[in-house]
Order: C-alpha cells, then structure tokens, then sequence
C-alpha cells in the first residue's frame, strides 16, 4: 500500500439530524462497524476515529473535520476513509475544492467506500455529478425542515426552544410557558432601570455592580446546563440587556419568523423586517404589561445617551427644532451647575449656515413642561367632556389631511404598477423588433420589475393602514385613563415625562423690548397638543362647574 505506516488513516464518521431516518444503516456506529472491517481488511495501518454527530454536511466547521483537516495540513495523514461519500459533506464547492486541490496538495488519499471513489485511482467524471445530488438532498431536506416549522410557527406555536430569560417550561405541557419568578424580577428591574431614564449600559453596569446573576448563571444554578458559566461572574453586557428590552415575548406575545437563514448553505440567522414577523398575542403570562414595553421600545428609539460626563436628560430625544426638524443636543459638564444645561439644534452643531441654535436651557423646559402638564392634567381631570369634545374636533380635521394624503399615495403607487406593465410589454416589443440590444432589454426590465415589486408588496399595508386606523377615542380615553392615576403633579421625573410627552418642538428665540422669548410647543402621547381653555374660558367652564354642583345638590334634597 501506498500510505506509509507512521500517517493516521483517518476513518471520518458524520451524521446529521436529517440523516437520522436512515435508522441502523446510517448510525455512526455502523458507519464505524464498516470503517473498521474495511481498514483492517485492506492493510491499512494507524486508523483513528474522527466523529462528528449531529452535525450537517452543509457546514465544514465540524469540529472533529476541523481537526482531520488541521493534522493533513501537518502532514501527519495519509488516507481519508469514509463510509459514503456524502459523509464527507453535501457542498459541492467544498467538495470539489477538496477532491481536486486540498487532498492532491496534502498528498491524502480519499477513499468513499460505498460509491467506489479511491482519488489513488483518478475521479471519476461522474462525482462531481454525484456531488451535486448529494447538494440537492441536503436543499430539498432543508426545503421540507423550513415548511415544517413554517407551519409550525403559522399556527401560534412558538418557534423558539430557548425560552427568553425569565420563563420555564411546564413540566406538565412543555409548550406551556410559565413565569420563572426569580428570574422574572430581574426582567422587571431592567425594564424599571430603563424607564427611569437608563440606557442598556448604565443598566448594564448596575447589575454588575449589584451581583446580579447573568441568564447563563442563573440557569446553570437552576440545575439547568446551559451554556459553560462565563470566566467573569455577573458579567452582564450592554447587549444582553439591550436585547432583553426589545423582546415583545414578555407582554405574552408569541413573535415568529424574526429571524431567517439567508440560504440553506448559510447557518447564521438573520434579523427579518418587522413586517415580516408574525405575532399571536396574549399566549403566555405576561411579565411587563404592555405600557411599560411601549414606553422602553419610544425610550430606546430616542436613546437618551449620557454626556461624556455621564450625564442623561428626561428631555434628551423629545427636542426637536421647529425650523429643520433635526433633534436638539444636550450638552451639560460636571464643573458647571446644572442649572446651565442645555439643548441647542444638531444642524446647526454640523453648520451653522443650516440653522441656528435654537439654544434653550434645561431649567427652562423642565419648568416650561412641569406648568403645561400641570394645567393639563387638571384640565383633563375636572372638565373631561370639554377636553374630549375639543381634542376630537382638532383630531377631525388633523386626521382628514392624513388619510387624504395615504389614499393620494396608494392610489399613485396603484397607478404606477399598471404603467410599469405597460413599460415592459413595449421594450418587449422595441427588443423583438430590434429598436434595443438584449442587454439594453434585460437591464430596464430588471429595474421596473423591481420597482414594481417594491410597489406591489408596499401597497397591502398601505391599504391595511386605510382601512384599520382606529378612531381617536381610543387613544383619547387612554390618556385620559393615565391622567385620572395622577393625584398631585409636584416634580417632574423620567417616568413621567416619557409616559405623556410624544415630543417638544423648540421655536428660535425672539427678542420683543429686549426681552427674550422662546416658544415650546408639546405634542402628548396619542392626543397630540393639547388646545386647553384661555382664562376666560377656564371661568366660564368652572362657573358651569359650580352650577351643575348646585343643581345635581337641589335635586338630591328634593
């Protein structure tokens, strides 16, 4: 024989998850079984065992191939034996690579027992065709795992089998989740931490300097075996945080398909549109009402980061400049009072030809915002109908211009994909008459069929939006609801900023008699802004007040 006797005759067994229906014929030890008889039955000396269980032949990272692999390139191998030659893998670039230059470079003879393929004896023609089907096997496996759990994940179950961080599975019903209450109060606290004004770092670094157990360590105290504990003990990181805060699961929502594989080739998962997820809501115990999540996922949008300082605003992200509509800066540094922070225009920061400063205190809007919330609230709470009847008619005529606008966009983008037809069926006719080139032809009919396809796949939610916008009451009550839990408003705090304020929009600073004035306008959350009563309307609305009391009294005396 031609290996010598001091090289490894490397007897290579693979099996994946798919090849498991194959039953006993396809077990890694009857792979070793045949391996074994081979080797000894064909003098070939030295053999060891490399096993990769469980691992796909669509992916070459198997850490038992890695290590063959990296003993060839030692040159310490000289024959590579496996039971078929889809054990060695199912990507035929790889496998063609390895067949035609690694294995001839290494000077390492393969051998596949089954399909009669011995590289001592020159390859076949006919394996790279053999590579190719084998390909298709694990294409058309990967094709029927996918509709599975397409089906699977269509009908509300979760696709998951990682729970998020703060549930168990029922003993009884493993598709059950229940709460893991220890867990679940950690949950609670990032999400408090978050909406007290919070990002995923400084989170991140309070529990850390708090002992608090990472997910890793807690399941593996559970009895739960995880992961290999982190060298670090409560080594919780920015992302692990940031990614706890943005799982809807913990309202009750199942949430699917959030993640694809961009090919059956390519095991990384890839995050997917949030169009394209798909949600079943109130599936499980919730652990954060879905307030509170709504609130982090806005906080989180605007990410109110520290100063370098390390100082955050509660206003930080709601600023915005009337003039360019940028977002406003904070800027505020331990040697000064805070008295002195301040906002001022990220346009003008870039070029001060954009725009101006539109420079404003901290102070100010703290007690610009603290007046407004204070006359608004107990507007809301003493003359609710009147608040309602005014905000509805604001609304009425707000949202007429809105959906006017959506209707003039879809019935454009309707228009637009009847005329790329057009469009295509005449450079169809200018091609077949010679008028364009072929390559001329297939570039413009690539680019309106995308655009049409953008079109078309635009013009469902367009429609949906048209014909599911809900009524304003809705969201009317529902700050109605949140101000009626306010008893006395005395100090501002994050909390509560974030919860009722949408965003502040800052006017440039005007100067009448010398004296300087600066206009805030403040949208709140789902109502907008607030049309409340002049003085003199306030008297006349607490005169009927006081009116309605007397009469509803008579009547109850009578």
């Amino acid at each position: 024989m031609s290996n010598q006797p001091e090289k490894i005759t490397a007897l290579y067994c693979r099996l994946s998850r798919d090849d498991e229906q194959d039953g006993l014929s396809g077990s890694i030890k009857n792979q070793q079984s045949i391996l074994e008889k081979y080797a000894k039955e064909n003098g070939f000396r030295n053999p060891r065992f490399f096993v990769d269980d469980g691992f796909s032949g669509v992916t070459f990272t198997r850490p038992s191939f890695m290590e063959m692999m990296d003993l060839a390139e030692q040159g310490k191998i000289g024959t590579i034996i496996v039971k078929d030659h889809s054990r060695l893998g199912r990507n035929r670039l790889v496998v063609g690579q390895l067949l035609e230059e690694d294995f001839e470079r290494l000077d390492v003879r393969y051998i596949a027992i089954m399909d009669n393929i011995d590289t001592a004896k020159g390859i076949s023609d006919l394996v790279p065709m053999q590579d190719l089907f084998n390909e298709w096997h694990a294409k058309n496996t990967s094709q029927k795992v996918r509709n599975v759990f397409r089906n699977r994940g269509m009908s509300g179950k979760p696709l998951t089998f990682n729970l998020p961080f703060g549930y168990r599975k029922n003993p009884d019903n493993p598709t059950e989740w229940l709460i893991d209450e220890p867990a679940a109060e950690i949950v609670r606290r990032i999400f408090d931490m978050c909406v007290e004004g919070l990002g995923p770092a400084q989170i991140a670094k309070k529990l850390r300097a708090d002992k608090v157990m990472t997910p890793t360590e807690y399941w593996n105290s559970i009895g739960k075996a995880y992961r290999r504990p982190p060298a670090i003990p409560y080594h919780w990181s920015a992302d692990s945080v940031g990614n706890i805060l943005s799982r809807q699961e913990y309202i009750g929502d199942t949430v699917n398909f959030r993640t694809a594989r961009k090919s059956f080739k390519h095991k990384k998962r890839l995050e997917r549109p949030q169009e394209e997820w798909q949600i079943f809501k109130d599936t499980h115990p919730a652990i954060i009402d879905e307030e509170t999540f709504l609130l982090v996922q806005e906080l989180r949008e605007h990410r109110r980061r520290p100063t370098r300082s390390g100082i955050v605003s509660m206003f930080s992200g709601l600023l915005y400049c009337a003039d360019c509509g940028e977002k406003l800066y904070y800027s505020a540094k331990n040697n000064y009072k805070l008295e002195h922070a301040y906002f001022f225009c990220s346009s003008y920061r870039r070029n001060s030809d954009v725009c101006s400063a539109h420079y404003i205190r901290e102070k100010v809007v703290a007690e610009v915002v603290l007046e407004s919330m204070q006359r608004v609230f107990w507007y809301v709470q003493s003359f609710e109908k009147d608040f309602v009847r005014k905000q509805m008619a604001a609304f009425g005529d707000e949202k007429k211009k809105e959906l006017a606008q959506k209707l003039k966009e879809l019935s454009k983008a309707k228009k637009r994909a009847v005329e790329i037809d057009r469009f295509i069926q005449k450079i169809y006719e200018d091609n077949v008459n010679g008028k364009i080139s072929d390559e001329r032809f297939a570039t413009m009919s690539m680019a309106f069929e995308e655009e049409q396809r953008q079109i078309k796949s635009a013009i469902p939610n367009m429609e949906q939006y048209l014909e599911t916008e809900t009524d304003k009451s809705d969201s009317l009550q529902r700050f109605i609801d949140r101000v009626k839990c306010i008893t006395q408003l005395t100090e501002l705090t994050p909390e509560t900023v974030h919860e009722f304020i949408e965003k502040i929009v800052v006017s440039k600073p005007e100067y009448i008699d010398g004296k300087r004035h600066q206009n805030l306008e403040i949208y709140y959350s789902g109502v907008g802004i607030v049309r409340e009563p002049s003085p003199e309307e306030m008297e006349e609305l607490f005169q009927e007040h006081m009116q309605d009391r007397t009469t509803n009294q008579k009547v109850k005396t009578a």
